[in-house]
């Protein structure tokens, strides 16, 4: 292979680093380092000598370490073997995100579990190269822009679950509310962020979220909805004038029933014409006639399950028992409940240590 009397780069947006294709270089040679590039050279693995931008005749002065591992010979045309690393340093901006299946959000407003799906871009560049290659990098003769972007998109995710959870909670926003707060929750997600692209020599330099949003023929969505509207009646009109008139309501469709003992009471109620005096009447005689009704059932207690790290669900206890007997789910899969703030293991959950304590174990093998 033939002396190579110039290393040199041309950079593009999609690579970030780069290894010139010869090792076989000589005293002379020109390396050239154009601007947001870092380069270095390696010799058995090891990071030595490391160049900023500009333009360097290699000599034993320019090249100390490397001179003093491979004891160089004097004279200005000694070949001697070395790779030569390119980091690129320009600013990606426009790298794209987005949650792949719904994130399953308790709305802190009004405690209604909606489907979330959010998508947007961020930027980032290399803010320390030398950490870049020796932790992400390896022996990898090239790592473009769309590996980064696919190193870190489980980071991003999962990370965005946890805090826009949080944000919602700390503010106590309604998921329909959220698209007011996108850039307060970019900077919040920024700093979060960046703590984990530092630790590879990345830095994140701009986090954005183009949309946070719900889909609206999700039943969830219109619970949500019917839940608003109905908060804005109560502020507008009070809340004694708002229980007031669903006292009416109620009395109104009792006196509808025909025969009915809350009927009959009711229809003489209008016909004496006793207004406001006969709707309080109605109202103790329909709570009094109520005070034998048996109490609500319990709520009904639902948990989404991590099933080969896909999310499934929402699954009742009868369900869950089913699963737990088909050894589908164990004791150390992660669930979440409505009122959880985050993912836990299954043993952890009473309702459920109930249902593995129920459960017998596979019979004998004959």
């Amino acid at each position: 292979m033939a002396i190579i009397d110039v290393v040199k780069y041309q950079a593009n947006d999609k690579e970030f680093v780069y290894k010139f294709p010869s090792e076989d270089l000589r005293f002379g040679t020109q390396l050239i380092v154009s601007i947001s590039q870092a380069a270095f050279f390696v010799k058995g693995g090891k990071i030595l000598d490391q160049y900023e931008s500009g333009t360097y005749t290699l000599k034993s002065e320019n090249i100390p370490l490397l001179n003093k591992i491979i004891n160089l010979p004097f004279g200005s045309s000694s070949p001697f073997q070395a790779e030569v690393w390119y980091v690129n340093l320009i600013s990606k901006m426009d790298v794209k995100w987005g949650t792949a299946t719904p994130i399953q959000l308790e709305d802190p407003k009004y405690g209604i579990i909606v489907p979330v799906r959010a998508y947007g871009q961020y930027g980032f560049r290399i803010s320390n190269a030398r950490l870049f290659l020796e932790t992400l990098v390896g022996n990898m003769t090239v790592f473009s822009a769309d590996k980064v972007s696919d190193y870190f998109k489980g980071k991003v995710l999962s990370s965005l679950t946890s805090l826009i959870s949080s944000k919602l909670i700390k503010e106590n926003v309604s998921i329909l509310e959220i698209n007011a707060l996108l850039d307060e929750m970019a900077d919040f997600a920024l700093n979060k962020l960046n703590s984990d692209f530092n630790k590879f020599g990345i830095e994140l330099i701009n986090f954005n979220f183009i949309s946070i949003n719900v889909p609206e023929e999700d039943p969830s969505i219109v619970k949500l909805k019917e839940a608003k509207d109905l908060a804005a009646k109560v502020r507008i009109i009070g809340r004694d004038v708002y229980q007031m008139d669903r006292s009416f309501d109620v009395l109104d469709k009792a006196a509808q029933n025909e025969g009915g003992a809350v009927g009959n009471l009711m229809g003489a109620g209008i016909g004496l014409g006793v207004g406001l005096g006969a709707g309080n009447q109605m109202g103790n005689i329909t709570g009094n006639l109520n005070t034998n009704t048996p109490p609500p059932p319990p709520p009904l207690i639902d948990f989404f399950v991590l099933i080969n790290n896909q999310q499934n669900g929402p699954f009742d206890l009868n369900k869950l028992k089913e699963l737990i007997i088909n050894e589908t789910i164990n004791k150390d899969t992660l669930v979440w409940k409505n009122g959880m703030a985050n993912w836990d293991n299954a043993r952890n959950q009473v309702e459920l240590t109930n249902l593995f304590n129920s459960t017998p174990p596979p019979p004998p093998t004959i």
